[in-house]
């Protein structure tokens, strides 16, 4: 079955940037996903399914994004290799704005491979490959390093890393 991939990423990237100016779309990017998916990344693979939990981890997820001055995520290129007849891999190069807590602006570039299963009458995403997010933020100093994490008191984020970095 013929899909527009680039479409569907353009069409994620949009329900992204809905979620960080605050739309509630979860059930609209949790629609994207399988039943069931699979998550790999420096920390190691995971399983997802759409359920509750997923529902949190999306909400803290946009929280998070918030909080660190993302403003914006675009699919700017994608590149696909079918599998077989229902199955595609796609590569998607993203670009993402941020704000800086000094005012300054920051553009990030990073991709994600994704797994899809085309088999249907729109793809689903049955699971992704995705970078160290949270090394990227620290170079960038979006968060503080590890280091200065555990150096300086007061409030930490109440999202575990592992469930930052698993929401592309």
């Amino acid at each position: 079955m013929p899909h527009n991939i680039p479409a569907f990423f353009e069409s994620y990237a949009n329900l992204y940037n809905r979620a960080l100016a605050g739309e509630s779309v979860f059930d609209e990017i949790m629609d994207r996903f399988s039943a069931k998916f699979i998550a790999a990344g420096p920390q190691g693979v995971s399983t997802g399914k759409q359920d509750a939990t997923f529902r949190r981890t999306l909400q803290k997820g946009y929280n998070f994004y918030r909080q660190i001055g993302t403003r914006k995520m675009t699919a700017k290129r994608v590149e696909t290799t079918p599998i077989d007849a229902n199955h595609t891999m796609a590569k998607v190069f993203y670009g993402a704005d941020y704000i800086k807590g000094d005012g300054s602006p920051l553009k990030i570039e990073f991709d994600v491979t994704y797994f899809l299963d085309t088999s249907r009458v729109k793809p689903k995403i049955f699971g992704f490959v995705a970078g160290d997010e949270m090394a990227i933020y620290r170079q960038h100093g979006l968060i503080p390093h590890e280091s200065q994490q555990l150096a300086k008191p007061g409030p930490r984020s109440r999202t575990p890393e592992s469930d930052r970095h698993r929401l592309h």
